[in-house]
């Protein structure tokens, strides 16, 4: 009895041919590196390179194409030669793009048209969230973000694929980081430290830890949201390991703050709003001395000295022995080494009311280098106090500053400080208050 391809227990012609091609390794190899071709140039060319064929696949190559291919290690198969032994076998009515098709069970198509269906579906799923967050700091970002492809773009371009190309999980990513941006304290004129707000956000309070990806994706956030605000702090340059800490202090986020305090006695401070701090007046009163974390001085909007002056020194100690000598006459700071961005805050206020500082720090190249910065930052009546160089040479110690520290030196430009800095370079010693 006659059947046709259709016919039931036969196969049709395709049918067929997918499962001859597949029931031969070597030629699945081969489709393989085709379909590749066909990625790149968008349609069935090129030629494709067999490495370390064996004996039996040399056979099934043969048998298929009609040309021996006898003792070779490699075989190289042109699109042509492969179109026209196609076209000649029992699969003649099957295209080379057809069995492709078949063969992997997806459209063929070249990078730049998956590229152009890609970037539909993306532009597609940034419009649908941004007119969510029409009209908003949110929606702005993230068409800013689109059209700038910004560094968030291609991490969330990155979450996207990594979730095998699901539209619905660049959705979520969207609309998340929207909401990272609509809830940063600095909205509310508030302040909250790093690890709550990325537990209110995400239940996971490292999520926006330093070096994460999502770390960065915030801090570019942040960024963007104090430039919009026009709050970016000035004089950055001279203390720019503060820089990254001054803009999340912006946008209302502190970091590090169980290290970020100032040491102060003498000083009134006042509220956004413009009350006084009762736990300040209470600590000047009493003339006492006390540490100012960060998280409360990020409230003040306003500070005053006794005396209208401060005195700054850089040793702890030192400011023990000068907080009782000068207590209720004028106020007096302990910085502690490099500045911490509390110190810098401060400054700041101060020198908003007009107050006089004096300034001490150690007699070494890191002390003077530090010395002139603070004077290069504040923005108001500055003076050096005991860093001459009669008061190096009554703090000389015997410590020797050893070749790489004395090139600081070479910073140092300060005219006030150039007999200090001759004098150390001369003796090589370090001196300390």
């Amino acid at each position: 009895m006659n059947r046709n391809w259709n016919g039931a227990g036969r196969k049709s012609p395709a049918e067929e041919c997918l499962s001859y091609f597949r029931e031969q390794p070597v030629l699945g190899r081969l489709l393989k590196g085709f379909r590749e071709k066909y990625a790149s140039y968008g349609a069935f060319s090129g030629t494709v390179i067999l490495r370390g064929v064996k004996a039996e696949e040399i056979e099934v190559l043969e048998g298929f194409f009609r040309k021996s291919f006898h003792g070779q290690k490699s075989v190289s198969i042109s699109a042509g030669r492969f179109q026209k032994a196609l076209g000649e076998s029992r699969f003649g009515e099957i295209s080379p793009e057809e069995l492709l098709r078949l063969y992997f069970g997806e459209e063929m198509a070249g990078k730049k048209e998956l590229k152009n269906q890609e970037e539909e579906l993306l532009s597609s799923v940034f419009r649908k969230v941004i007119g969510k967050w029409e009209e908003s700091l949110s929606g702005e970002w993230l068409s800013e973000v689109r059209e700038q492809k910004s560094p968030a773009y291609f991490y969330l371009l990155r979450k996207y694929r990594d979730a095998s190309r699901n539209p619905s999980v660049l959705e979520e990513a969207l609309n998340f980081w929207a909401k990272v941006l609509a809830s940063l304290p600095g909205c509310r004129e508030e302040a909250e430290y790093l690890p709550v707000f990325a537990a209110r956000m995400t239940g996971n309070p490292h999520c926006f830890d330093e070096g994460t990806p999502e770390g960065r994706v915030l801090y570019q956030i942040v960024q963007w949201f104090v430039e919009k605000r026009n709050s970016c702090p000035e004089n950055t340059g001279i203390f720019p390991a503060l820089r990254k800490q001054r803009l999340y202090l912006a946008a209302g986020i502190l970091r590090d703050d169980i290290s970020n305090y100032v040491t102060v006695s003498g000083v009134r401070a006042w509220k956004k709003g413009g009350m006084p701090h009762a736990g300040m007046e209470g600590f000047r009163e009493e003339g006492e001395p006390l540490m100012v974390p960060l998280s409360v001085m990020a409230g003040w909007e306003g500070a005053e000295c006794a005396g209208n002056r401060i005195y700054i020194v850089e040793n702890p100690s030192v400011f023990s022995l000068l907080h009782e000598k000068i207590k209720g006459t004028y106020a007096c700071m302990c910085m502690n080494g490099q500045p911490r961005l509390a110190s810098v805050l401060l400054l700041d206020l101060l020198a908003k009311t007009g107050t006089e500082v004096y300034y001490a720090g150690d007699l070494d190249p890191e002390g003077l280098l530090i010395a002139q910065k603070v004077r290069q930052y504040y923005d108001g009546s500055f003076f050096y106090w005991h860093m001459g160089p009669e008061d190096y040479v009554k703090s000389r110690s015997s410590e020797e500053i050893s070749l790489r520290r004395l090139k600081i030196l070479e910073r140092v430009t300060d005219e006030e400080l150039a007999g200090t800095v001759e004098a150390m370079k001369r003796e090589k010693a370090a001196g300390y208050q």
